[in-house]
């Protein structure tokens, strides 16, 4: 077994026993004889410390019981694509052979088998979308066969495999020219340092990244190569937004960055001129305030210019000018705020009221149609409910003594002109 490890070996992805992992030791762990794996495990529960044994640091791990020493015997490093495939469609149960539902982004897809009938080699090449998920796809294989075997694939579920590097998707991609859709979610991926010419996926319009390890400067150096890219998922990357994306991304109408806990407000602003960017997810990232610096009170902002739908489920948002802030992005039609402080508790009902009348464009919340006189009862209970202060902040309804005071108008942005409105409607 030793004479069949990569040479490559450190790391590598490996499965073992329907776990995986990746590895970062190979050698003599004395006292014990023999050979080991240091892995770091994926499922840092399945691991016993973190590299040590004995005292001495062997590899490291970034969780405390991530790692553990395996015989090389014990682990799988991975398939090539074409063995994955003939596994999956033609060798594998009847069962393996039937149409399944997978999501890939937002988007349910339905990835068709061979029948009991179309079981021969030949008919590879008539299958359109794909699952090779968990069927441990490690590398391309031998150069230009997946081209000859199925070069018309559309839409191709990888995730949960053992790919370990940049280098091997694309070794796979180059050969689909037709590929659009492609979901590498959980295959731990290394990029090679420093700038590189880009390899080009000509028709990919849907890439999803979710728990990979990309970083943010890998995502813009490998973009070029996804010119007419238009959804992107980069969820549980960790990921910090370092810079502005330039002449890449352009295409983009729906980016992905749930759960990328160190994103704050001011890393969103470096996102904020993507030319075409209509929805954008921000599930679970521990964001709590925005303010757009460039739009003062009432005004809209230029940042966003296109943002149609946002959605901010899972965060810390507690303060009101939150939501005042949202009213200024031009084109805001659609927003989901499940699951913050704001919206939940006793009082959640009358503030997602409140919402609505603090967002005039709005019409959609928390994936509710928010009808026209739904709209007319929610701003009328909140001018309502601030009336008094209002008045107590200097408001009145004769327009030549209607001059209520600054911080009346930072925390109520719209209140003048629901005022105006109503005035216009009686």
């Amino acid at each position: 077994m030793n004479d069949m490890l990569p040479s490559d070996v450190i790391g590598r992805r490996v499965a073992v026993n329907g776990e995986r992992a990746t590895v970062r030791f190979y050698g003599t762990v004395p006292p014990v004889a023999g050979l080991w794996l240091g892995v770091e495990w994926d499922n840092p529960e399945r691991g016993k410390h973190d590299g040590r044994h004995e005292g001495t640091v062997y590899f490291k791990c970034s969780h405390p019981t991530g790692g553990s020493f395996i015989r090389p015997s014990k682990v799988s490093f991975g398939v090539d694509f074409l063995t994955a495939l003939r596994n999956r469609y033609e060798d594998g149960p009847e069962e393996c052979g039937k149409k399944e539902i997978v999501t890939i982004g937002k988007k349910p897809v339905e990835t068709i088998g061979f029948d009991s009938v179309i079981k021969k080699q030949s008919q590879l090449s008539e299958l359109r979308n794909i699952s090779l998920r968990n069927c441990a796809v490690s590398c391309a294989g031998d150069k230009g066969s997946i081209a000859t075997a199925c070069p018309n694939i559309r839409v191709l579920n990888l995730s949960q495999n053992l790919l370990s590097a940049w280098e091997e998707v694309t070794d796979i991609a180059d050969q689909l020219r037709h590929l659009e859709v492609l979901d590498l979610s959980e295959n731990k991926l290394g990029f090679a340092p420093g700038p590189s010419a880009p390899r080009t996926f000509a028709a990919l319009k849907v890439l999803v990244l979710n728990g990979t390890g990309v970083t943010w400067a890998e995502v813009l150096r490998c973009a070029a190569g996804w010119p007419v890219l238009e959804e992107l998922y980069l969820k549980s990357n960790n990921i910090t937004i370092s810079e502005r994306p330039a002449d890449v991304l352009q295409m983009v109408k729906l980016l992905d960055l749930s759960s990328n806990q160190l994103i704050d407000e001011n890393q969103l602003f470096l996102i904020a001129y993507l030319p075409r960017l209509e929805q954008l997810i921000l599930r679970d990232i521990g964001i709590s305030s925005l303010h757009f610096p460039n739009a003062g009170i009432g005004c809209k902002t230029s940042m966003f210019p296109f943002l149609q739908n946002l959605i901010v489920d899972d965060n810390q948002i507690s303060q009101w000018s939150f939501m005042n802030e949202l009213d200024k992005l031009q084109s805001l039609r659609s927003l989901s705020c499940l699951r913050n402080p704001l919206t939940v508790g006793s009082g959640a009902k009358t503030n997602l009221q409140f919402i609505i009348a603090k967002i005039g464009q709005l019409q959609t919340l928390n994936r509710c149609e928010i009808l026209p006189e739904e709209r007319r009862g929610a701003e009328l209970d909140y001018r309502k409910a601030f009336g008094n202060e209002w008045k107590e902040a200097g408001g009145h309804q004769d327009p030549h003594k209607n001059r209520p005071n600054e911080e009346f108008l930072a925390a109520h942005p719209r209140y003048q002109f629901l005022c105006q409105s109503a005035i216009w409607c009686t």
